[in-house]
């Protein structure tokens, strides 16, 4: 059901929620960790006027510099028709977000001469041998991406896809194309299996080009796929995994694939702009999201502002968080880095000045890339609007986390930060 809101009515619900505390936990002065409390303060002006724009509908949003939570801000509600303020400890989907955190798991199981980036995926799946590429006999095929049935024709792929292929988007598997059309239809995600049941359909499914000639997305299937392989080598499930050797170590007490029914009432409510310019609501889950048995590591994980921050600050600190080490400093720069040359530019639909590493986008030139996050800066957005990078030129870890896609905020935001770094 959607419900739109007219900004009308949720005017007061801005105003009501403004009245109560804004604050969501004790944070250093801004300025002895080298940043404008008062430039700080526009952050908080930025995210008003999306509010009062009917963009979104509430935020937390988050800047630590040093290991120091600097500024921590709630604004807006989590939900229009209830009037309830948004508050510190809300909970959101994370949708893609989640992908450096299995690319995280993968690097943890790298670490321990487990598995290597260069490994094909049949060593651990044996269903990715031999795999396909497809390809289109009639090029009017390619202005119709709703055909499921294509008409297209395989050729063998010149390799097998790898662990590097999959954490980089350069596979071609599910990644929009002709192969994935029919993939929907050969191999079609089921959200009452398991990873260990729907992965292994995957192996049939046709590539979407040459493994490794391309930089295109796979929103789900491939990073997917590194979950069911963190299955295989660790021998847990991937939750129980991701429980274990992340979330417990460093205290991310609110992350997990399913929200337990206690927490359910801090779940912020799912909102899509309207072609009129107003928020309408969406249902709690969708399709692909609504399950509690396939843990999807391409964007099943909900999370707290504080549980992701305590994952990136980690991530700042070279793999190590409150004496809890994770990964060494040389797998975090490794994760950070370019690895797919120029494929990640203009031709993937990205801008110039930007390279992609291991589920991270990594920021080559801030000039050519139009951004004020720092050379060197790394992270990922969500689909529903969270947004996170690590910016070890400045040592600083941002966050925004947000349930609407309202995608230039979160340029706007990286400026706002930017602007407060005064020493």
């Amino acid at each position: 059901m959607k419900i739109s809101q007219p900004q009308s009515i949720f005017l007061p619900l801005l105003l009501l929620a403004l009245a109560l505390p804004a604050t969501a936990q004790t944070t250093t002065d801004p300025e002895s960790v080298g940043l404008s409390e008062s430039r700080l303060d526009r952050i908080a002006d930025l995210v008003d006027r999306y509010i009062v724009d009917d963009q979104i509908a509430g935020a937390i949003t988050v800047v630590a510099r040093h290991g120091e939570t600097a500024y921590f801000k709630t604004q807006g509600v989590m939900d229009i028709e209830a009037r309830e303020a948004m508050r510190p400890d809300a909970i959101f989907r994370m949708a893609s977000m989640s992908k450096p955190v299995t690319g995280v798991a993968i690097m943890m199981l790298l670490e321990e001469g487990r598995l290597r980036l260069e490994d094909p995926v049949s060593r651990f799946i044996p269903e990715f041998q031999n795999t396909q590429v497809a390809m289109l006999k009639d090029d009017s095929n390619r202005i119709d991406p709703t055909n499921r049935n294509p008409d297209i024709y395989t050729v063998p792929a010149s390799r097998e896809i790898t662990v590097r292929d999959l954490l980089t988007h350069t596979s071609g598997l599910e990644s929009g194309g002709a192969g994935s059309r029919v993939g929907s239809r050969i191999a079609p995600r089921d959200t009452s299996l398991s990873l260990a049941e729907y992965i292994p359909t995957l192996g049939d499914v046709p590539l979407d080009f040459q493994p490794g000639t391309k930089w295109r997305y796979s929103s789900l299937a491939g990073i997917e796929t590194l979950g069911h392989i963190v299955e295989v080598v660790s021998g847990l499930t991937f939750d129980q995994f991701l429980q274990e050797r992340i979330f417990e170590p460093l205290g991310m007490r609110d992350t997990s694939f399913v929200v337990p029914a206690d927490k359910m009432p801090r779940l912020v409510t799912l909102y899509e702009s309207s072609d009129a310019g107003t928020l309408e609501r969406q249902d709690d889950n969708p399709g692909w999201l609504d399950t509690t048995t396939l843990f999807s590591g391409g964007g099943g994980l909900y999370s707290t502002a504080d549980d992701y921050m305590r994952f990136g600050q980690m991530l700042l600190n070279g793999g190590e968080l409150n004496g809890n080490r994770l990964l060494g400093l040389r797998t975090v720069q490794l994760m950070a880095s370019n690895h797919v040359g120029d494929l990640y530019g203009p031709d993937a639909g990205r801008a110039n000045g930007l390279g992609f590493g291991l589920t991270v986008e990594v920021v080559l030139d801030p000039v050519l890339a139009n951004t004020r996050r720092g050379k060197g800066s790394f992270g990922w957005g969500g689909a529903f609007g969270t947004y996170f990078w690590v910016d070890p030129e400045n040592d600083i870890v941002a966050l925004l986390m947000i349930q609407t896609r309202a995608t230039t905020l979160r340029s706007d935001f990286a400026n706002a930060v930017g602007q407060a770094i005064v020493e």
